[in-house]
């Protein structure tokens, strides 16, 4: 977008100061991000975040602030009361003049903006060990911090996100209608999955039997979702809080397993390389847990690794959906993209069959 537009956006949310740049910034694939600058009277520089809420995701923005807005006063009062800073210690958003938390344009587009947190950076892949182990503890932290909050209050903002037999049940609906006639050539993959149609139920059956709460989730616990200091490079908070849901705490833990401590790419072609990375699943376990055992059930423990492959196992079979609907949902870079990316994550699962009693060999090590 072009810096007058932009200008004009942010005017809706600020009052005095004089906007002096605008760029595109970051690199996420859902939202629109641009990095803001802002003059005060007194000439110190001010930056903030500005970015444009995908409602093809994300159907309800005035729901995804919502909850960000109550979750995060939430988070800014633990914060304050442990001693901390919470002006920084998680994002805070700033209010248009109208009162809202975002703002919409003429053109039907939503508009939101965070002050920009300085002197921090994320991480794409990890580095070193000791990287994941900072992200089990910021993801743990932020577990911890919430445990009390009421989830079942929070709005839903991608129904059945991380509801497995549903994902599951999408799967056996594009088969069956086979939209891009591809059914046939992945009998191997869909077979797969049908065989492990029970383990999918796990989780949801264990929240119906009451066996398991119902948490706040983050539900994209990645690496480069978590905030780093670049002094101390310790975790600050976790952002990207559009997916803040009501779910199960071995969602949060499984997805960042899923994507952490893969021995190769989400889209890697040459399977040999793909495989659960033992060291990197003790690691986030460790800091996991130290940050919020104290707060999770002896059930939701026992899940956890559970969770990891369910995750696992769920985004490849959304994986397999979509190529066999025609690869309408996610972004493909070649036309077999989406089933080397399904291939890749059911090496993972398999590769968790083989070293199952190992992950949970590590689960009750740092469980005691």
């Amino acid at each position: 977008m072009k810096f007058e537009e932009l200008k004009s956006i942010m005017n809706n949310f600020i009052n005095d100061d004089e906007i002096v740049s605008a760029r595109a910034f970051g690199d996420g694939h859902i939202n629109d991000t641009f990095l803001v600058s802002c003059k005060k009277s007194d000439g110190t520089i001010c930056k903030y975040t500005l970015q444009h809420i995908n409602s093809n995701v994300f159907p309800k923005p005035n729901e995804v602030m919502e909850n960000i807005v109550n979750v995060t006063t939430f988070l800014k009062n633990k914060i304050a009361k442990n001693g901390g800073n919470p002006d920084r210690q998680t994002l805070s958003v700033v209010f248009a003049k109208d009162g809202k938390s975002y703002f919409l344009d003429g053109n039907g587009l939503y508009w939101r903006t965070y002050p920009y947190i300085d002197d921090a950076l994320t991480y794409n892949m990890v580095n070193k060990p000791e990287d994941f182990y900072k992200c089990g503890s910021a993801v743990g932290q932020f577990m911890m911090l919430l445990a009390d909050y009421p989830a079942g209050s929070l709005h839903e903002t991608i129904k059945n996100f991380h509801n497995t037999p549903s994902r599951y049940n999408d799967l056996m609906k594009a088969i069956e209608e086979d939209k891009a006639g591809r059914a046939d050539s992945v009998a191997t993959e869909i077979e797969f999955v049908k065989q492990r149609k029970d383990f999918t139920e796990i989780l949801v059956k264990a929240s119906e039997k009451g066996e398991i709460p119902l948490r706040v989730t983050h539900n994209d616990t990645k690496l480069n979702n978590v905030l780093f200091d670049k002094a101390t490079d310790t975790p600050i908070c976790l952002i990207d809080l559009d997916t803040i849901m009501p779910g199960f705490s071995a969602s949060d833990f499984g997805d960042a397993i899923r994507v952490g401590a893969n021995t190769g790419a989400e889209d890697e072609q040459e399977l040999s390389l793909v495989g659960i990375d033992l060291g990197l699943y003790e690691q986030f376990t460790k800091g996991y847990l130290e940050s919020c055992k104290n707060a999770l059930t002896k059930r939701e423990i026992e899940l956890l690794p559970y969770g990891a492959k369910m995750l696992t196992l769920e985004c490849g079979m959304r994986f397999l959906t979509d190529y066999l609907n025609g690869d309408v949902y996610f972004k493909t870079h070649y036309p077999d993209h989406n089933l080397v990316r399904c291939r890749s994550q059911f090496k993972l699962v398999a590769s968790m069959e083989e070293n199952w009693d190992k992950m949970v060999e590590i689960n009750n090590k740092y469980s005691k």
